[in-house]
């Protein structure tokens, strides 16, 4: 056996003779800090951490008991292993001294050659423990580092099928990442009030974000005659408008049967699908009222018909951002969720700054 100066071994017994003793024995290969009291090792092991404790269990003052009581209650010493070193030599001594957080129990007096084999023994398994928890580590780092980079993939290549949707549609100019700011306001003073707190508790606040932008992804497939229209749609022509929604639901199924996407797909289907339903049950496609509409689809339909109102459209001009807050709130128990118009209502000047802010964008610019 080696000397190993890297690792240290706190001895603590109150007999004199016992505890010199064993520095003798364990100096040779350790490096060896003997001590004469569990209270004396608390104020040690303040300053070094030791990777094994011999620790004693009759002393005055604090036994051993009480000591390693005290270690496995304490998060930064819990994880030290720690050996009784006693004369109590009963079957029911070890049992309860193991059964304390103890992972060997040896009497004295003790030969030399079995205290070492030991030791030896349990800082082997203390290594291989070690060394089992960094390849862990270093393997859950590994697939973090590849879910980040999957997850940096999937949302350039929605955000890249979102722009997409806007460059034609050119009458909306960058309505997609403006609704993402405001839903992200949005949920943000949700949880903060304790709104539907038992429902956003289980969302997963970055695909939810990333997957709003595909919201209005089946606008794709409508026909540019009637997405760029100069002018007010005719009925057919908006019955037609209508169909993008179950066209976006359609497109995102399509790339839930590519594989395992998680929840992203799930939070887009219900941005798409339900966010022009209203809550009285007047909306489409399905007339879904109250509750029955998801909360992605009810908390959409304000960001969404909110940008529409300060945006110029061909039919219409731009109303004032105290304008559109106003027919947002009116609109409460009728078109919208009434709680969620309380907060809305807490937030419009929070909304009006995020258009003003997100006004002039990279996607006007590229639309232009």
């Amino acid at each position: 056996m080696r000397k190993n100066t890297h690792q240290k071994i706190i001895l603590v017994d109150d007999n004199k003779s016992s505890l010199m003793m064993g520095k003798a024995i364990l100096e040779k290969y350790y490096k060896v800090y003997a001590l004469p009291s569990a209270e004396r090792m608390f104020e040690f092991i303040n300053h070094i951490t030791p990777t094994l404790i011999l620790l004693d269990i009759e002393m005055p003052g604090m036994n051993g008991y009480d000591a390693i009581t005290i270690l496995k209650g304490n998060k930064h010493y819990a994880e030290i292993p720690v050996i009784f070193v006693t004369s109590r030599s009963s079957e029911s001594d070890e049992y309860k001294g193991l059964s304390h957080g103890a992972i060997d129990y040896i009497t004295k007096p003790f030969s030399e050659a079995l205290l070492l084999q030991r030791i030896e023994n349990h800082l082997l398994i203390e290594s291989q423990k070690a060394s089992l928890q960094a390849y862990n580590d270093n393997l859950l780092k590994m697939v973090n580092d590849k879910m980040h980079q999957v997850f940096g993939l999937q949302n350039a290549i929605i955000t890249t099928v979102a722009e997409l949707v806007e460059f034609r549609d050119n009458t909306t100019g960058c309505h997609i990442s403006r609704t993402q700011k405001y839903i992200e306001r949005m949920v943000n003073q949700l949880i903060s009030d304790g709104v539907y707190a038992d429902e956003l508790v289980t969302w997963d606040m970055e695909p939810v974000l990333s997957s709003s932008q595909l919201h209005d992804v089946g606008k794709i497939a409508i026909s540019d005659t009637i997405l760029n229209k100069p002018g007010k749609l005719t009925h057919e022509e908006f019955e037609i408008m209508k169909t993008h929604v179950q066209k976006g639901v359609d497109a995102i199924e399509k790339m839930e049967s590519f594989g395992h996407f998680g929840s992203f797909l799930e939070y887009a289907k219900a941005f798409a699908g339900s966010h022009h339903e209203k809550w009285d049950g007047s909306g489409y496609p399905i007339g879904l009222k109250r509750q029955e509409i998801p909360l992605e689809g009810r908390i959409m339909a304000i960001s969404d018909v909110y940008d529409a109102l300060i945006s110029v459209r061909p039919y219409k001009k731009a109303f004032s951002y105290e304008e559109a807050a106003r027919i947002i709130i009116e609109g409460s128990g009728k078109h919208f969720d009434p709680l969620l118009v309380g907060v809305f209502s807490q937030l419009s000047g929070d909304f009006a700054l995020i258009a003003q802010i997100h006004k002039d964008c990279p996607c006007d610019k590229m639309i232009a």
